[in-house]
């Protein structure tokens, strides 16, 4: 099911000093930040500017760590 949600993702760089955040489904985006918390706060800020969104947010070993969402999440279908 495609959703018209904006989703950023906070991982480490690949040698693992600095901090990305990334669009999916938007290649050309990336910014990167010197930790960790400012990395969060900035796809946050981004996120509510962009509703509906999502902050996935992900630990130093990649594995994801929490998601944060912002706006109304979408109707659900019934099954």
């Amino acid at each position: 099911m495609a959703s018209n949600r904006t989703v950023y993702h906070v991982v480490p760089n690949a040698s693992g000093e600095r901090w990305v955040i990334s669009k999916e489904d938007n290649q050309s985006f990336r910014e990167e930040y010197d930790t960790k918390e400012q990395a969060v706060e900035a796809a946050k800020s981004r996120a509510r500017q962009e509703e509906p969104s999502q902050v996935k947010v992900h630990g130093s070993d990649g594995n994801m760590q929490y998601e944060s969402t912002y706006g109304d999440d979408p109707a659900r279908s019934p099954s």
